[in-house]
């Protein structure tokens, strides 16, 4: 479990921050995750510790000054392209062999909302407002609108000859590195985060299941969750998705049109009345009652549907081009949240071996080792093929735990074990 700590702190809240860490340490965290390095002069708990992105980690040096200051991982700032980050790796990597140390671990965030500044170096709320963003109390102004104005204050055209005036300049769409974690990892990324910032529980569902699925399918794993819907990141909180200079400077990183959750593109409004839309809806694409659309800044809900005509809850205005429709989004499916359930399902390795005395039964995991031993008769079975065979297949039976079986061995005779027994002996391990 890791615990975030990761704000600038006043002289007056250092021991307040200082007596949690030890009270977090005390209840089993297993690492801080800090900012403000002032924290380092105090009398800290023997904990690991993380340096936030809010750290500004951006270069080599940066990687090396923070493993010398003992922490044990570094969130890297999300500007970095992947050649940045393998340059920060091979320099830890080479600082570390020399100096006969682990080399600090790099975590590098894939997925979730973005700053137009760089990484723990916003201060225009500060200066705005009074409101320190190194203080979790970013005014966001990166989601307001503007004017474009050029050096003379006149409005700029964009490329429709329209002025640029109240539109969302610097509003980022959402970063989506999900197609590059190979190259991520092979660049030496050791951890993947997922920005989730006053994010729902139906985001958290949803996207840490896209990436479970998409890490367990690049590793050829055995997958560790049960799912009963389909992960897909424009259900849920979605501004759009970048790789964000993780190959380079690309083209429309910013959203102009909203700073809001767009969600997935589901057709096109070709006409509209009041609060009746028709639409040209994308294939597959089927819309419910409930269901949150966006027209650009514009949102509003489905209160009816039949066929290509749609009620809406209010009445909207679209600008209609000749020839072209509007494009729609889905930034609320009602059916699809109603379907989000997950459950992980950790791997376990079986071990059954026979003892002096009677059995014994191991489940390992990554995390924990569960072993009993019982005393029981060694009685020879009549069917030694099917004996063993109950072994294994009741031993497998992990339905309502949270483990699934990877590996059973079998070190043991066929022997005649009732199947009431097993089940008794798993039981008593696993519950």
């Amino acid at each position: 479990m890791l615990v975030t700590l990761n704000t600038l702190l006043q002289q007056e809240e250092y021991a307040e921050a200082v007596a949690l860490a030890h009270a977090l340490y005390k209840i089993g965290v297993d690492a801080l995750i800090i900012q403000d390095l002032h924290l380092l002069d105090f009398d800290l708990p023997p904990i690991r510790l993380h340096a936030s992105t809010q750290c500004d980690n951006r270069t080599p040096e940066q990687a090396i000054r923070m493993q010398q200051l003992g922490f044990k991982r570094i969130v890297l700032a999300r500007e970095l392209g992947i050649s940045d980050i393998r340059a920060i790796h091979d320099a830890v990597t080479a600082y570390s062999a020399e100096h006969n140390e682990e080399p600090i671990e790099l975590e590098a965030f894939v997925h979730g909302a973005l700053c137009v500044s760089y990484s723990g170096r916003c201060y225009i709320s500060e200066v705005l407002a009074g409101r320190s963003a190194n203080r979790g109390a970013c005014a966001q102004y990166c989601r307001m609108a503007y004017d474009l104005l050029d050096k003379d204050m006149n409005e700029v055209l964009d490329d429709k000859g329209s002025p640029i005036h109240q539109r969302y300049l610097l509003s980022l769409q959402d970063m989506d590195r999900s197609a590059w974690l190979n190259e991520l990892i092979d660049a030496g990324v050791t951890t993947f985060k997922i920005e989730g910032r006053l994010k729902d529980a139906d985001y958290v569902t949803n996207v840490t299941a896209y990436y479970r699925e998409k890490l367990s399918a690049f590793r050829n794993q055995q997958s560790v969750i049960s799912l009963s819907f389909k992960p897909n990141p424009e259900k849920t909180f979605h501004r759009g998705g970048i790789d964000y200079l993780l190959h380079g400077r690309t083209a429309h990183m910013a959203n102009w049109a909203t700073p809001k959750s767009t969600g997935e593109y589901v057709g096109e409004v070709v006409e509209a009345h009041g609060n009746t839309l028709r639409v040209r809806l994308k294939e597959g694409v089927t819309l419910h009652n409930g269901d949150g659309l966006s027209v650009g800044d514009e949102g509003f809900s489905v209160n009816g549907v039949n066929g290509s005509i749609i009620k809406i809850n209010k009445t909207i205005f679209l600008p209609f081009r000749e020839g072209l429709g509007v494009s729609l989004f889905r930034n609320y499916d009602i059916e699809f949240t109603k379907s989000l359930h997950s459950e992980r399902k950790i791997p376990v390795d079986i071990v059954f071996r026979e003892t002096e005395e009677g059995f014994e039964l191991s489940y390992r995991s990554a995390f924990c080792l569960l072993h009993s031993a019982f005393s029981y008769p060694h009685e020879a079975a009549k069917n030694e093929e099917k004996a063993l065979l109950t072994i294994r297949t009741q031993l497998s039976k992990l339905g309502d735990t949270p483990y699934v079986a990877r590996d059973v061995r079998v070190e043991s005779k066929p022997y005649f074990i009732p199947i009431s027994v097993l089940n008794e002996w798993r039981r008593q391990l696993l519950h």
